[in-house]
Order: C-alpha cells, then sequence, then structure tokens
C-alpha cells in the first residue's frame, strides 16, 4: 500500500512524512515528486494538488484533504479517478482551534473593543455602555462539525444563539432556521454573525448589499470559513456607512489578501491570515492515519465527502 503526500512545499512534504511513518510503518510514503507511477498510488494526502497528478492515480481509494476545506478536490472533481471517496479533515485540533477564534472575535465586538481602540488612539479615559450576554444575540451559519463546539460554548456563557443551515440542524437550545425561506429572519436576529460555511456554488456571494443590510444596525460580522461567502466591496460600505460595527476576516476571495487591498487598513476590521483553525502536523497525521487504517479495513470513515453538495 503506498500514500503519496502533496502539500505544495519539500519541507511541508517531509514534515508529513516524519510524522505519519511511525504510525503507519507499513505503508509506503512518497513525498511529491517523488510519486512515481500514478497507478501504484492506493492513497492521496494533499492540499490544493494539481488536478493532472491525481488523474494519473487511476487505482486511487480515497484523497484526504490536509485542511478542513475541500473546494480544491470538488473543483476539480471531473479530473478525479472515479469512485474515489474524499475524506474532509476533522481532527480535533483543528476544531479546537476554530473554537477558540470565534470565542476570541465573539468577545471582542460583544465587549467593543474596536470602540476602545478608538478611545485609546485619542487618548481619552472613556467608557461605554456594555451589555449582557444573554441580550446578544449570536447567530451561525453553518452549525457543522466545525461549529457547533463553538455554538454551544457561547450558549453555555448566555449568549442567544441560533443557527442558519440547508437542511435545518437543531441543536438543544439553540433556535433553528433553514434555507432561503428563513434566512431573513435569521438574519435580523444576529447582532453578531459568525460564518462557518463551506465553498459552493450556493454560498457564493450570499452575503451581498442586500443580506448584509438584513443585520441589525450595528451589527458584527465574523467569516472563518469561506472568503467566497462575502462580496467584499459590499462588506467595505456597510462598514463604512456605520451599518456594520465591525468584522473580524480570517479568509477572502483572493488568498494571499492583495496588499492594496482596502480591507487591510480599514478600522472597523480585524484581519487574519487564515490562521483560525490551522492543520497541526502531528494531530492531523494522527487523523490521517486512523482513516487510512479505517479504509483498509473496510470501514466508511465519517467525513466522507457529499460531492453533489461539494462538503
Amino acid at each position: 500500500m503506498r500514500l503519496g503526500i502533496y502539500t505544495g512545499s519539500r519541507e511541508g512534504d517531509a514534515e508529513w512524512v516524519a510524522a505519519l511513518k511511525g504510525l503507519m510503518p507499513d505503508l509506503e510514503l512518497r513525498a511529491f515528486p517523488d510519486w512515481g507511477p500514478g497507478h501504484e498510488i492506493d492513497y492521496a494526502f494533499v492540499w490544493q494538488a494539481p488536478a493532472d497528478l491525481l488523474q494519473q492515480c487511476v487505482n486511487l481509494k480515497a484523497i484526504i484533504s490536509l485542511g478542513a476545506g475541500v473546494e480544491h478536490l470538488t473543483d476539480i472533481q471531473s479530473a478525479l479517478p472515479e469512485g474515489v471517496a474524499i475524506v474532509r479533515m476533522a481532527d480535533p485540533a483543528l476544531v479546537e482551534c476554530m473554537t477558540e477564534y470565534v470565542l476570541m472575535n465573539v468577545l471582542i465586538h460583544h465587549r467593543s473593543v474596536l470602540d476602545y481602540q478608538e478611545i485609546q488612539r485619542q487618548s481619552l479615559w472613556q467608557q461605554l455602555p456594555a451589555s449582557l450576554a444573554r441580550r446578544r444575540r449570536v447567530g451561525f451559519m453553518g452549525l457543522g462539525n466545525m461549529a457547533r463546539p463553538a455554538a454551544i460554548l457561547l450558549a453555555d456563557m448566555g449568549f442567544d444563539v441560533a443557527a442558519w443551515t440547508r437542511s435545518g440542524h437543531h441543536q438543544n437550545g439553540m433556535e433553528s432556521f433553514a434555507g432561503t425561506a428563513d434566512l431573513s429572519a435569521f438574519l435580523g436576529r444576529s447582532d453578531i454573525l459568525v460564518c462557518l460555511l463551506p465553498a459552493t456554488p450556493a454560498t457564493e456571494g450570499l452575503l451581498d448589499a442586500d443580506t448584509l443590510a438584513l443585520l441589525p444596525p450595528g451589527a458584527a460580522v465574523i467569516n472563518a470559513g469561506r472568503g467566497t461567502l462575502i462580496v467584499e466591496d459590499d462588506l467595505l460600505a456597510a462598514l463604512d456607512s456605520g451599518h456594520l460595527s465591525g468584522a473580524s476576516l480570517d479568509v477572502f476571495v483572493h488568498e494571499p489578501l492583495p496588499p492594496d487591498s482596502p480591507l487591510w487598513t480599514h478600522p472597523r476590521v480585524i484581519l487574519t491570515p487564515h490562521m483560525a483553525s490551522p492543520s497541526i502536523v502531528e494531530s492531523a497525521a494522527r487523523y490521517a492515519a486512523g482513516v487510512i487504517n479505517q479504509l483498509r479495513n473496510g470501514a466508511v470513515p465519517e467525513y466522507i465527502v457529499d460531492m453533489i453538495h461539494g462538503y
């Protein structure tokens, strides 16, 4: 059995090989570009691998995404070997990091940190009115594996949490909204909007001028899902008009974010370079090894990608 590894850098490939070697000593590990003949590769562990590289691997049983996103694979679906399973990275460490990121940024907007930063720049000693958590309505766009722990944690802290999903996932203690019919009502009750949706044709540009206008005046937006969800010019306009009080952005339409983007210097934007939920080699390697062992034993991993819906 052979596993092909592609991360986009020799140093990255070597790091993953070292981590996986001790976990699967009977599996032959091949780091790009030394994959050898494509038909010899049984499993692939990749991030943004070239379509023609995977297309040559006609005997692939499964492809494991090195990161939580899978659009780098669903976008090249037609080039993949027929019948190959695509497995999302669902390492618990990814979820832990995402939960930390969401909690940090919800509290930043809840406690008016952007306003206090402006007050600090003016050397003013001024307190602002505070709000209790139970009076702050937090809305989650998406309630999957990455989002649910953060939503539960915030609800346990007393925040008024609701979730909007494609099919209406329910979580005890949270109001649930589903589909296009419920979107307006959901946005209208979200003082802090947390976006953790995948990149699909249905989510592209979902938050534009019209939908952002449905948020309550002074609302804040947190996006750690995919950058294509938000029309960035419309978000900037909503911030400049004062309709939105702030935004925490970890993902963008173009990454790396171009140096001339006004998002870099906007005073109401907290910007991070796609770091909310990084793949930690030691932990993610254990997850990948577990998935491969499941497949080798004839079991079906939990996080197989639905290629029709794109996640």
